[in-house]
């Protein structure tokens, strides 16, 4: 598959399933709190997404090229769980991390947007996770310009993670995204400056870095669902995600909302 470079129609496109993918967890952030499951909060975002915004949930049977169909609207990945949760009728307990991941195509075009809800009173080193683990991303995020390489966002990420005592996962990382859900090209969270594919503008991309506070392997999760994957050593991990546009002077992050959590005082402002 080759990269796909977005027209003026197409950045409107992404705008909007962009927007809409931050208003599901926008809308969600209120009900996740001790004592609701994952299904619950599954079946408000499918209720949310598809009569409300008129749209579809992307996740929703999505085979991944080859995976036995995703059964859930979203991914909700628990404390060890590293991504691909599947929503259970297990209820949240205080004390829990969890990446709420969003995926919504409007008029054809996707949205892809995670963020990490701290249940009730968590432990510090859980609120640290989290806390770096979104630093990691915006670190990855303000480097995004015409000209630079791939590698020079993985290199961000990988360093500041790595410098907070942290570790990257290497198995999963960021995509293309545009009418697909996943396209052209990789986006590895970890890297060499300099090296992999050029970044030219009009391009669209996820940059989504799984962070873990123990070691950085990961394994199938005990569930056997084919889906869901959990940390080797069963250590806390964290992730956040954004869709970003590449512009002619910089980037343009298209799953931001008024409630979206600030932007890093670290991040220069966009003009």
């Amino acid at each position: 598959m080759t990269i796909t470079y977005k027209d003026a129609e197409g950045i409107a496109g992404m705008r909007l399933a962009g927007r809409l993918t931050a208003e599901v967890l926008d809308y969600l952030t209120p009900f996740i709190k001790p004592g609701i499951t994952t299904n619950e909060i599954d079946k408000l975002a499918h209720d949310y997404i598809v009569d409300v915004q008129k749209a579809i949930p992307a996740p929703l049977n999505y085979t991944g090229g080859g995976n036995k169909p995703y059964p859930k609207s979203i991914c909700t990945s628990i404390n060890h769980q590293v991504c691909h949760g599947i929503p259970n009728d297990k209820p949240l307990k205080k004390g829990d991390i969890v990446n709420v991941d969003v995926t919504v195509i409007k008029d054809g075009w996707h949205g892809d947007s995670s963020r990490m809800f701290l249940v009730g009173e968590v432990s510090i080193a859980a609120r640290r996770l989290c806390a770096v683990t979104y630093d990691a991303m915006w670190h990855g995020i303000k480097m995004v310009k015409p000209g630079i390489h791939l590698g020079d966002i993985g290199h961000a990420i990988q360093k500041f993670a790595e410098s907070q005592g942290f570790s990257v996962v290497r198995e999963f990382c960021g995509h293309g995204i545009g009418k697909g859900f996943h396209e052209e090209p990789q986006v590895l969270h970890y890297g060499r400056p300099g090296t992999l594919e050029q970044i030219k503008e009009g391009m669209t991309f996820t940059i989504e870095p799984m962070i873990n506070i123990g070691g950085k392997d990961i394994k199938e999760g005990p569930e056997k669902d084919g889906w869901s994957i959990v940390t080797k050593d069963r250590s806390l991990s964290a992730q956040w995600e954004h869709t970003v546009l590449v512009t002619p002077t910089g980037y343009e992050v298209l799953t931001l909302s008024d409630a979206s959590p600030p932007i890093p005082a670290f991040v220069p402002a966009q003009v």
